[in-house]
């Protein structure tokens, strides 16, 4: 017989939160395990005594079977002096350090809870259901480690039987930090001001009003959402109205998998996408139409599962398929988090307000995702994914990166590690500013985190630039589209020299001007320009992306001049024919007309061109609305050329402007240009390959949020023997620019060159 033995485990991870001490106390009772386990700052550490043949089981166990929201990043042992305990513990949570463990994203609820629901007296049909595996977490927390009196529960007493749950290592919401039920847990309110405890009641009042054709103002896990009947056309177009909101697709919310298939084709990958724990909105192709102001014309909808016990209840009671539950807040502000600036901000929105009183801490939206070539795709990453940091090779500590100024996240680097803030959004206006200066605060005190590095972007009239200049620190300043393909390189943990290739709105250049179609050979230090988009002027500046028409005509007179404009591109381009002198002047003078390699700008070009949409409602309208026409059927393409590093669209205008005229229709040419735009990928990938002898390429950008560039791209460089990475866990557009950026800094401090 062996002697026993006594070792001390540390797992740093998403270990809190999500029931991985119960489940360490359960693996400890199955193999004879004696000593304890505790939460703290730093993860989870565990001082276990028992035979040898035993630990090694019972440390195989802790690896392989862990809770299916939990992850272990680190896994240490060490030998330790024996104590010869008597039993297995749960130790009260320390505090050790500066360092910190993982905070959980918020979590779906879980079929257990669910089932409780209907079998628990004391939370029968309650709509704040949770358990060690389930249930809201950093949109509660205020501060680690993660405990109940650091949460926004803190407020609410547990009742005795709450409180023995709470207690018992054995049941599955031992030390679930939100654990409540109908006697001691929070209450939605109505307009009235009546609480409400029963879900079911709640649900079927609201599911009245809204089959009715009236607008809700719901209180969710991370901000309040809109609803209405998805099938609805006359108050989705009411909603649209009301909210300044008129041609920005929203998501809808279905009742399960099986209204899914109805309304939307689906892949296995998106199936699993839409039923994981994290509850994304995903892009899906639509098959039935729900109303037409739903997606306003667009080939996918943003569609999402219940998540919240009170979505399940509200699914049951509504006899509409589906519903729209898209962000509650005024368009362009951050989505509205506090009851009283609701009742002030939404009562002219909504006929009626839902709220309940527990506090929103953290805001967090709803993320977003898209499969292409069967792998998930972040769009915009907020809840249920933040704020899991991702793994780097680089020491990134105390470094903060300020991220861009479209879809704005920021991140602070802490170890190896960095932790990507919530989608914040577009920084153009004092509310959005506040909550980003919010969340900083939040995540240094959160995190332990003191800056002594930032580094922001080129632009210095981005307000995150303005907030790192601001902060009396070290500053460096990163090219935008270094960044964007950095973020792709620290995702896939590439620290070498690649092929970039990165089609982009807009960002500033080192010359001064705009650039966005790049093909550059970098590594995290250092980057050139070998490949580019061939530069066009922008008569009005940032006022072509909400008139694309401005851009078709510069491209137009630029390539062809005046005579061919009035006679063989005969189309109805600008809006007042009288414009025409002073967009000649504008660009032939170069008065506010700043030069642009941009994709995205070229997609305006055609997408105007074409008819498609000459005057944009919302960010890449002209893009989206240009490949929903794509059709898929054709494999045409248009010329081009390459001279002097630019790739020049002369002849692709040429032969779009011939098909115009011999009336080929709107779904072929636009085929035909995005199938130029992948040839022209490949063809330059294949140049740099044989100049470097490079073979890793690096798609980043926010044109490749475009699923067919995206996948026709990646599926054509594959074929041709490279490695090709797209961005999956962080988003391609500017959502990503911040790790990009951190990535940079922590490799140049690393050289020693900051």
């Amino acid at each position: 017989m062996k002697f026993p033995t006594a070792r001390l485990i540390k797992i740093k991870g998403l270990v809190q939160g999500v029931g991985f001490r119960p489940y360490v106390y359960r693996q400890a009772l199955r193999f004879d395990i004696k000593g304890w386990v505790e939460n703290n700052n730093e993860g989870v550490t565990i001082h276990a005594e028992a035979r040898e043949d035993d630990l090694v089981h019972f440390e195989a166990a802790l690896k392989s079977e862990i809770p299916e929201a939990a992850s272990i990043s680190v896994f240490s042992i060490e030998i330790i002096d024996f104590h010869a305990f008597e039993d297995f513990s749960i130790r009260k949570s320390s505090n050790l350090s500066n360092e910190i463990t993982e905070v959980s994203p918020d979590i779906a609820v879980c079929q257990a809870c669910l089932n409780d629901m209907t079998t628990q007296p004391h939370r029968q049909q309650y709509p704040f259901i949770n358990c060690t595996n389930c249930g809201p977490r950093f949109s509660i927390i205020k501060d680690l480690p993660y405990d109940r009196h650091q949460t926004t529960m803190q407020v609410f007493k547990l009742c005795k039987t709450c409180e023995m749950e709470y207690s018992t290592i054995t049941d599955r919401r031992f030390h679930a930090q939100p654990v409540a039920c109908l006697h001691c847990g929070p209450a939605y309110q109505l307009d009235d001001g009546k609480h409400i405890t029963d879900g079911k009641v709640l649900a079927n009042q609201l599911a009245k009003q809204i089959d009715r054709g009236e607008i809700i103002a719901l209180k969710g896990m991370g901000g309040y959402h809109l609803v209405c009947n998805a099938l609805n056309e006359k108050t989705v177009k009411e909603l649209r109205l009301r909210k300044l909101r008129d041609g920005k697709p929203m998501a809808v919310m279905v009742k399960d998998i099986a209204i899914a298939y109805k309304y939307f084709y689906l892949t296995n990958e998106e199936v699993k996408l839409l039923t994981s724990w994290r509850r994304p909105i995903v892009l899906l192709e639509n098959r039935l139409s729900l109303a037409h102001s739903v997606s306003a014309g667009l080939s996918r909808t943003g569609v999402i599962l219940p998540y919240m016990p009170l979505h399940y209840q509200l699914m049951s009671a509504l006899k509409t398929n589906a519903i729209v539950l898209t962000s509650g807040n005024v368009s362009d502000e951050p989505v509205i988090i506090n009851d009283a600036e609701a009742k002030d901000s939404l009562t002219a929105i909504a006929d009626h307000i839902v709220s309940y009183n527990r506090e929103i801490y953290n805001r967090t939206d709803d993320s977003v995702a898209i499969v292409v070539n069967q792998k998930a795709r972040l769009i915009r990453r907020a809840r249920g994914y933040v704020p899991q940091p991702i793994n780097l090779k680089l020491n990134t500590e105390g470094i903060f990166a300020a991220g861009a100024e479209l879809v704005n996240t920021f991140a602070i680097g802490k170890g190896k590690q960095v932790i990507m803030s919530q989608h914040i959004g577009d920084l153009k206006n004092a509310e959005t500013l506040a909550f980003y200066e919010e969340s900083f605060e939040r995540f240094k005190r959160l995190f332990r985190f003191e800056p002594d590095l930032l580094v922001s972007d080129l632009h210095p009239d981005y307000l995150s630039t303005r907030f790192a200049l601001e902060q009396n620190t070290q500053l460096i300043q990163v090219q935008h589209h270094h960044a964007h393909l950095a973020s792709g390189m620290a995702e896939h943990e590439l620290d070498e020299k690649v092929i970039g290739i990165i089609l982009d709105g807009t960002g500033l250049g080192t010359d001064g001007n705009i650039w966005g179609g790049e093909f550059f050979v970098a590594d995290l230090n250092e980057f050139s320009r070998d490949y580019y988009y061939d530069p066009i002027p922008l008569p009005g500046g940032d006022l072509v992306t909400k008139q694309p028409w401005r851009t078709a005509f510069s491209y137009l007179y630029h390539y062809f001049g005046l005579p061919l404009f009035i006679e063989e591109a005969a189309i109805d381009l600008l809006p007042d024919e009288k414009q025409l002198p002073l967009l000649m002047q504008m660009v032939d003078q170069k008065i506010n007309s700043p030069l642009s390699s941009g994709a995205g700008r070229l997609f305006d070009a055609v997408s105007a061109l074409l008819g498609i949409c000459r005057e944009s409602s919302f960010h890449a309208e002209a893009p989206m609305r240009l490949e929903a026409a794509i059709n898929k059927q054709c494999k045409g393409k248009y010329l081009f050329e390459i001279a002097d590093q630019k790739i020049n669209f002369r002849k692709l205008f040429h032969q779009i402007l011939q098909d115009i005229n011999q009336n080929v229709s709107v779904g072929e040419i636009s085929a035909k240009f995005h199938n130029t735009l992948i040839a022209i990928n490949i063809r330059i990938s294949k140049l740099l390959r044989t100049q470097y002898n490079i073979n890793k390429v690096v798609l980043s950008g926010g044109s490749f949020q475009n699923a067919y560039l995206l996948a026709q791209t990646e599926k054509l460089l594959t074929e041709q023997g490279f490695k090709v990475y797209g961005q999956e866990q962080f988003p391609s557009n500017d959502g990503g620019i911040a790790l990009g950026q951190i990535a940079i800094a922590a490799k140049r401090r690393q050289l020693g060159l900051c």
